[in-house]
């Protein structure tokens, strides 16, 4: 999932969130329709799609979609 099309796709196909690039770079607090339980779904979906485990934690502190893409593209363990 290293190119960020692909990963909004994934938000497209399994949130039914269609954001563009500029949107998923805005603060969760301006993104539309943005809850929690899509943050918690998103987790999932990256696990699934990367085979790695990615702590909730360090998800919680990003503060956007593109912030979450870096931190998981980035392969970091300390997400």
């Amino acid at each position: 999932m290293d190119e960020f099309a692909d990963f909004l796709g994934l938000i497209r196909d399994e949130l039914g969130l269609v954001l563009t690039e500029a949107e998923a770079a805005a603060d969760f607090d301006t993104l539309p329709s943005w809850d929690s339980v899509h943050l918690l779904r998103l987790v999932g979906l990256v696990e699934r799609e990367t085979g790695r485990r990615i702590p909730v934690a360090g998800v919680f502190r990003a503060r956007s979609l593109r912030e979450i893409h870096c931190l998981v593209g980035a392969g970091r363990a300390d997400l």
